[in-house]
Parts: structure tokens; C-alpha cells; sequence
């Protein structure tokens, strides 16, 4: 029988108090404080769009946004419409944290434009995509690829939206493969800092993993990131026929996906109202991090599921990655990687100090594969290689056989 837990009567009635009379510790992020690269006019917030709002719709208007609806989120060969795709795990990451922000009172805005963004950057076929994508850049460069850096750099650097510092910010470390019992943030005040920051991102990858939030906003979608995919997740794995219910079990937080949700936001903002950091209590935080280990061993790190990927994909994806160097390299301008990527980013016009065509080729060539849907990346490596035996093979609504 699933538990739901319920917050304090003494929370319960602060927060409905404050409601009341609006008088509550004020831990919000303010807008008069937002730092932008660009002090422009147009950027500038009024009565009907407040300051965060502008990053939210250049983010929602951003054409790589559009891509976010067939990306994968864990399972790529499923073509099944209720299995999750990375859209619907935004909008859960956005609404589980703003929930918990107007428990807590803070700027529900800058959480939404954090949320909305915070996986932009991410490759085709999930996480194991983005493994790939970090192999072959790092081959051929040293460099290291991390979706929560790229997304920064869809937002900052191929478009130059002149988004904000704290929203920038809170995308960087929005890290969800790393849960903290508390978030305490850690102030950011220069985007000079931030750059040297990023820098150090593509060649450190435990810096990388090391970052804080500099908002409580940013605490707050860093925990929800983890909240949205743990159960719903599960719930997937179910669906593909990979795990049945069954092999769930934490009597602290529950098993499945409602459980797993309100009990960890009811828990977030019993131990975070109006204190200066965003924590779990250590039975909560401990139960969460013995989910995350069910759902890596059971989900994650299935061999039956995600070797097929390295089986196709893989190879494919290195076979892609050195013919659009190439092109890059040769000038082929009839090049997808020109017709298709540096076109398209050139029609959407931002004043650049340089152009974006004059980038160093690995990165083009991993801004554009980065960019990617599934089905785009399948469609493109056929394109190029129209003889070649590698093929992704998905499984329907009505195949017995699991993923």
C-alpha cells in the first residue's frame, strides 16, 4: 500500500501564514541583483515581464528546444509513446521544483528558465549518447563533452542570447548524476568567473562534477532533476518489459513514482523552509541514494538494453563524427554540416564578435551532433553512408520481445 507523507503541522502553518500576511524570511533570489553579459534595453524587465521571464521565452524560442521532444531519455529503442522522451522530463523537472520553490518562497522564475534549459546541451540516445560524443571529442582534442557545459554553450555561445548569470549558472551545475544530503550555495557574481569556470569544465571532468549551485533556485531544480527521473524511470523500465515492479523496494521513501515524488518534496521543504540552503533529512537522503543504486543495476547498467546501442550507434556515430570533419576541413559546403547546421544557426541572427562558422571544427562537428535528435542522427548517418551495414533497429507496440 503506498505512503504518502505529509508535511508538519508547524510548516504547514508558517506557509499558510506567509501566505497571509506576506511576511516570511526572504531567501528568494532578487531580480534586481541579475547579472547579464550585456546591459541591453531589450533585456531590460518590466511590470508585465519581469527579469527572468526573458530567459524563459529566449530558451522556449531557442530552435534546439524544439529538439528536446525525440531525444531520448533513457530508453532509445522503443518506439512507444509512453515512454518517456527528454521533453516530458523537463516539464516534470520544472513543475517538481517549482513546487517546492513556492513552498519555500523563492523567485519561481528563475527556477523555470533553470529548468527549461538545463539539458539543451544533451546529445541523441541519452547519457549513453553523451558517452560516446565525450570519447570521440576527447580523441581527437583532449576535450572533454558534459551535456549540463553544453547547454551553456547553446544558450551563451551558438546563440548569444545574453541570458542570464544565474540562470547560466544554475543549468551548469544542475548535475543530477550527483546528490548532496545539503546545497549550500556557493556566490558567483562575474560572468569572468564563470568562464574560467566552463574552461576548466572541458578538460577537468572531476571539476566538473565538483560544481555548486550559486541560488537556492539552482538547489532546488538540481534535487527536482534527480526527483523527475527516479520513479518515472521505473515506470518506463515496466513499460519496455526490461524490470517488473516487483524488484523495488524502499519502505522509507516508497517505490513508485507518486510516492517517490511526494515523499522527497515534502521532505525538501520540511528541512529547507526559510533556511539559507535546500536539504533532505539523512533518512530521506540515504533512502534516495539507495533508489538511485536500484535504478543503476536494475535499469542503467542493463547489458540487454544499452549494448545494442554500442552495437550500432557507437560505430555509427564515429563514422559521422570523422566524415563531417572532413567536410568541415575540405570546405565541402554542400556538407549537411554546412546546409543543415551552420546555416540554420546563421538564419537566427545575434551579434557575434566572431562568426560562428570560423569555431574550431571538432567543436562545430559536436555542436551539430550534440544537437541532434534520434532520428535525425539515423537519418543523417544513412544520408552519408547509404550502403552501410549498420542499422538501429527499434521495437514497436507490438513486438513480445523486450528492448
Amino acid at each position: 500500500m503506498p505512503k504518502y507523507e505529509v508535511l508538519s503541522k508547524e510548516i504547514s502553518q508558517q506557509i499558510e501564514q506567509a501566505k497571509q500576511t506576506g511576511i516570511y524570511e526572504r531567501v528568494a533570489f532578487d531580480d534586481k541583483n541579475v547579472v547579464r553579459r550585456q546591459n541591453l534595453a531589450k533585456d531590460t524587465a518590466s511590470v508585465w515581464r519581469p527579469t527572468f521571464v526573458h530567459d524563459i521565452d529566449k530558451i522556449m524560442h531557442c530552435p534546439f528546444y524544439n529538439r528536446y521532444t525525440d531525444k531520448t531519455q533513457v530508453f532509445s529503442l522503443c518506439k512507444n509513446d509512453d515512454i518517456t522522451r527528454r521533453s516530458l522530463h523537463v516539464q516534470l523537472v520544472s513543475r517538481i521544483s517549482r513546487t517546492i520553490g513556492a513552498a519555500l518562497h523563492l523567485n519561481l522564475d528563475l527556477i523555470e528558465a533553470i529548468a527549461l534549459g538545463h539539458d539543451l546541451g544533451h546529445t541523441p540516445f541519452g547519457h549513453t549518447g553523451e558517452d560516446y560524443l565525450d570519447e570521440l571529442y576527447r580523441a581527437h582534442t583532449g576535450r572533454r563533452f558534459a551535456h549540463n557545459v553544453h547547454s551553456v554553450r547553446v544558450l551563451d555561445g551558438i546563440y548569444p542570447y545574453n541570458i542570464s548569470l544565474q540562470t547560466l549558472n544554475g543549468i551548469l551545475t544542475h548535475n543530477g548524476e550527483i546528490e548532496l544530503e545539503e546545497i549550500h550555495p556557493e556566490p558567483l557574481t562575474s560572468f569572468a568567473e564563470f568562464d574560467r569556470m566552463i574552461e576548466r569544465c572541458y578538460v577537468d571532468p572531476v571539476y566538473t562534477r565538483s560544481l555548486m549551485p550559486s541560488t537556492l533556485e539552482a538547489g532546488v531544480v538540481r534535487l527536482a532533476d534527480i526527483i523527475a527521473y527516479l520513479g518515472k524511470d521505473r515506470q518506463d523500465a515496466q513499460r519496455a518489459k526490461l524490470v517488473e515492479e516487483s524488484v523495488f523496494v524502499n519502505e522509507d521513501i516508497g517505490s513508485i513514482n507518486a510516492e517517490l515524488i511526494n515523499n522527497l518534496v515534502v521532505n525538501i521543504i520540511e528541512n529547507s523552509y526559510g533556511k539559507p540552503y535546500i536539504k533532505l533529512d539523512t533518512k530521506h537522503f540515504k533512502a534516495l541514494q539507495r533508489s538511485k543504486r536500484d535504478n543503476y543495476a536494475l535499469i542503467y547498467n542493463n547489458t540487454v538494453s544499452f549494448s545494442k546501442l554500442d552495437q550500432t550507434v557507437k560505430p555509427m556515430m564515429a563514422e559521422v563524427y570523422g566524415q563531417l570533419l572532413d567536410d568541415l576541413k575540405n570546405n565541402n559546403i554542400y556538407s549537411p554540416v554546412f546546409t543543415h547546421h551552420i546555416d540554420y544557426i546563421n538564419t537566427v541572427h545575434y551579434k557575434r564578435a566572431v562568426p560562428y562558422e570560423s569555431a574550431e571544427p571538432n567543436q562545430i562537428v559536436v555542436d551539430y551532433i550534440a544537437s541532434m535528435t534520434d532520428n535525425y542522427f539515423i537519418e543523417l548517418h544513412h544520408y552519408l553512408f547509404p550502403d552501410s551495414p549498420l542499422k538501429v533497429e527499434y521495437h514497436g507496440y507490438f513486438d513480445e520481445c523486450t528492448i
